[in-house]
């Protein structure tokens, strides 16, 4: 894998670049659609090829492992032939899903032990298992076990946290270098930056990634209930210290206005499920704003829910039938919603990255970031 910087806002830590797959080249800044279990939630892959115009997207090694199972991902002969997208993807380690079980695991030097939550059957991630699990579901990038820690953890247990991650990414590295791919192409592994909420964590945990050459970096253990502005200082803090000339992958962020204010901190990639999520239940963002498909207000809007917008779907539909689907309990509901709120992302990560090049990122930040958060 390979990452080339194209541009660099002057006024900010902002940069556009090229990272090339031996699936495709993505272009940068990038938000992923989230495949938890090898689907884009209601969206089908012509539709994120065509209308969404992602460039690469996620699968869960947590939920992977669990259903279909390695054994029949490799059948298959990896996810991209399993799930028929044939660019770039990206899993991560399931260490977030693991945490997010909280009561039903346990973590040791080990690995993490925990309980499916389909059956109730006992499972255990070591960091070789790991490595062996996304080796066999083929992503391109493939990330690192790491604990998540919770964004009120104290200092003692983030500390003890951040030095098993550690000692786990040690023993991830030795086994992702003594394994190969299975399907012929090549795999990247990126490290996870933890440390929570203490900047002396972080910078310890940034310098210890940047220290494993990989190809890229993720910056983990955010949004995970600190104070927004507590987020935003530590990213400035570990992207410091991460190489520039690797992609930096902020996992499970945001908001719209979470990425421009990242993208302003020089993050490269983003994920989060928000926009299929809140779009299943109503929410829909747009250029002038966040929309309530539910709210009575729309019932006789027949204007577009986007007259200029990214998708087919904008100009298709008007807020009144999509609040008719709504209120109806029609699955289209979900689609629309799905596919709009997707490709309204993947269009503002595209502008970013426009008005980066072109030298004007800050002004135009600053124009557009009231607006896509206003509730109308």
């Amino acid at each position: 894998m390979k990452f080339e910087l194209s541009a660099n806002d002057p006024l900010s830590s902002a940069r556009a670049g090229l990272l090339h797959t031996d699936h495709g080249t993505i272009e940068t800044p990038i938000f992923m659609p989230v495949g938890t279990q090898a689907t884009v939630k209601a969206v089908h892959m012509t539709e994120l090829k065509e209308d969404v115009k992602a460039q690469i997207i996620l699968g869960n090694t947590y939920h992977l492992y669990l259903r279909p199972g390695t054994e029949i991902l490799e059948k298959a002969g990896g996810l991209h032939k399993f799930n028929s997208w044939n660019g770039p993807i990206l899993t991560d380690s399931g260490g977030f899903q693991v945490f997010s079980l909280s009561e039903n695991r346990k973590l040791t030097e080990e690995g993490a032990h925990f309980r499916s939550h389909i059956d109730g059957s006992k499972h255990l991630f070591t960091p070789e298992k790991v490595m062996d699990i996304e080796r066999s579901i083929g992503a391109d990038i493939i990330m690192a076990l790491d604990e998540c820690t919770p964004g009120d953890a104290d200092y003692a247990y983030a500390k003890k946290s951040l030095d098993l991650t550690e000692r786990w990414l040690d023993r991830c590295f030795a086994r992702f270098n003594s394994t190969d791919p299975k399907y012929g192409y090549n795999q990247s592994l990126f490290p996870i930056v933890q440390g929570c909420v203490y900047p002396d964590l972080r910078k310890r945990a940034a310098e210890n990634v940047a220290s494993k050459g990989a190809d890229g970096n993720a910056i983990g253990g955010l949004a995970v209930g600190e104070p927004t502005e507590k987020m935003y200082e530590m990213i400035e803090v570990v992207n410091e210290i991460l190489p520039k000339d690797r992609p930096r992958y902020l996992m499970g962020v945001g908001t719209p206005a979470n990425l421009l204010e990242a993208i302003e901190r020089g993050v490269d990639m983003f994920d989060c499920i928000m926009p299929t999520r809140n779009g299943r239940n109503g929410q829909i963002f747009t250029k002038e704003g966040v929309l309530n498909m539910r709210n009575k207000k729309w019932a006789d809007d027949f204007s577009p829910i986007e007259a200029d917008g990214a998708s087919f779907v904008d100009r298709l539909y008007s807020k009144a039938y999509l609040r008719h689907l709504f209120i109806a309990d029609e699955i289209l509901a979900l689609q629309i919603a799905s596919i709009h709120n997707l490709a309204f992302y993947l269009w503002l990560v595209g502008e970013a990255r426009k008005h980066i090049i072109e030298g004007d990122f800050t002004q135009w930040k600053g124009s557009i970031i009231k607006r896509v958060s206003t509730r109308i």
